[in-house]
């Protein structure tokens, strides 16, 4: 009973996926029916997972009693509720012969994972320090490099409206020199996914090493990590030594987006009508809409 009741616990994807290689040979198909749309099949009929799978009805039932069901009905319950927990990182790999709409389709369902991944992760105690620095900052300055530039020039878009001195920085001379003149009351945001860039690990402990706080948004078990004063950790399933960096630099977006919410937040109501003011004075560079 406890190991059923376990099992019932888990997220049905993940046992699923984990589960793969013990399965027999049919109701392995069955589960790679499933792994490859788990949403299409929370709306199949038990005949057409069979179909869909190459095996017979009495299959699928087997194979969801194996994971604890009561039957189909129940299997496709908790499978619903299992994406709607958020969905594993399965069977999202991009192939060749795939169609437009199939890897649109992996790439956001993958996209999706990672970001539940990071939330789940997220150390609310480094996000509350690390707000805390930057609204008592004499002047911020935001570090990225290749992938995670244009994160660096988000957050200066963000973090200007807060009335404190902010600038962005993705060439490698210029961070250094910007560390070198930096002062106690200053904050440097590093943004790495890797954490392992020799130059932004240096950078940083120039940085230190001239009394700033040096918030770190990389991997929590990286050296960058290791000589910061904060880090919010993130952590995504992404292989940046070969692909061109997606889900985490969405991921770092949304701590930008975290840590500027949290400034607003403790500057007060009062503050809101200064970026009210902000926000209206775009007013007239946009054409009516229809």
């Amino acid at each position: 009973m406890a190991a059923n009741q376990a099992h019932r616990d888990e997220n049905l994807l993940t046992d699923i996926q984990s589960r793969l290689d013990s399965l027999n040979k049919s109701e392995r198909k069955v589960a790679e029916a499933i792994l490859r749309d788990p949403s299409a099949a929370t709306r199949y009929s038990i005949a057409a997972l069979a179909r869909a799978a190459n095996v017979s009805e009495p299959t699928v039932n087997r194979f969801c009693r194996g994971f604890s069901a009561t039957g189909f009905p129940d299997f496709k319950i908790r499978l619903a509720q299992s994406i709607a927990t958020g969905t594993p990182y399965v069977g999202q790999n991009v192939e060749a012969n795939d169609t437009v709409s199939e890897f649109a389709d992996k790439i956001m369902l993958s996209t999706i994972a990672s970001l539940d991944k990071a939330r789940q992760a997220l150390d609310p105690k480094a996000l509350a320090s690390a707000i805390d620095y930057l609204i008592q900052a004499k002047q911020i300055n935001f570090f990225g490099m290749g992938g995670s530039a244009s994160v660096a020039l988000d957050a200066q878009h963000k973090f200007f409206r807060f009335n404190i001195p902010v600038m962005s920085y993705d060439d490698a001379l210029m961070q250094r020199m910007v560390a070198a003149g930096a002062n106690v009351g200053d904050v440097i945001v590093l943004i790495s996914y890797t954490g392992r860039t020799r130059e932004t690990v240096d950078i940083a402990q120039v940085a230190r090493a001239n009394g700033a706080t040096v918030i770190g948004i990389t991997n929590p078990d990286s050296p960058l990590a290791a000589v910061c004063s904060v880090v919010v950790g993130v952590t995504a399933p992404e292989d940046t030594e070969v692909y061109m960096p997606m889900s985490s630099r969405i991921i770092h977006l949304t701590v930008i987006d975290i840590l500027a919410t949290g400034v607003t937040l403790k500057r007060g109501a009062d503050f809101l009508g200064h970026l009210k003011k902000i926000k209206e004075s775009l007013k007239p560079t946009r054409l009516p809409s229809e």
